[in-house]
């Protein structure tokens, strides 16, 4: 689904549009939506203990090891969305003030382990963004950069605070977060979890 949403943004279509009207079929087809990349505990680390094993009995399991080329490059993708809608608004990615907006690895968990959005937050740094982040569940994110670490807390989410950023990421779709009160206040917003779809004619939402 990953590899999916690449090539459709090469084409210039929508991938949640396309696997929505793949979704229609009433039989034989079950939908898989990409995101900003996987985390968790066990499907972005179990399958390459697999590879590793298949590998000692003279094996290449290459699907499992492109999928994972493919998924931990994700927040990379996201840095370039990012990146190109700021640019759309003559704005330069370095400079910019960027709101991450979930840091777990899905909704509603408070489990931070392999999540995307450390990567997408240390990308954004590395890039000179002024990155911040927001979320329910977790007080402090640790992000290693470099040769340093540093310890960022989560912000205070308001109007006022929303407004305040260039661009605002949706990592992980919260079921708490109100999305339109946030598309209604924010500058952009950068939605990589298609959290924003019931939101039609918004010229300030980019989705991946």
């Amino acid at each position: 689904a990953n590899e999916f949403a690449l090539m459709c943004r090469r084409l210039g279509v929508s991938s949640r549009e396309v696997i929505d009207a793949a979704a229609t079929k009433p039989f034989g087809f079950m939908a898989f939506y990409p995101g900003p990349g996987l985390g968790g505990h066990c499907i972005p680390i179990d399958p390459l203990y697999l590879a590793w094993k298949l590998k000692t009995l003279n094996y290449n399991a290459r699907f499992i090891e492109l999928a994972s080329e493919v998924n931990t490059s994700m927040p990379e993708y996201v840095l370039d969305l990012v990146a190109d809608a700021l640019n759309d608004r003559s704005k330069p990615l370095r400079g910019s003030r960027v709101l991450v907006l979930g840091v777990t690895y899905k909704r509603d968990v408070a489990d931070v382990r392999e999540s995307p959005a450390i990567d997408i937050v240390s990308l954004l740094l590395s890039k000179g963004a002024r990155a911040d982040f927001h979320d329910p569940y977790v007080q402090r994110l640790e992000i290693s950069e470099r040769d340093r670490a540093e310890v960022i807390p989560s912000i205070e989410l308001t109007e006022q605070t929303l407004g305040e950023y260039d661009a605002v990421v949706i990592v992980a779709d919260h079921s708490s977060y109100d999305y339109a009160w946030i598309a209604d206040h924010a500058q952009l917003v950068v939605d990589t979890r298609n959290a924003t779809k019931h939101l039609k004619g918004r010229d300030n939402i980019r989705r991946l």
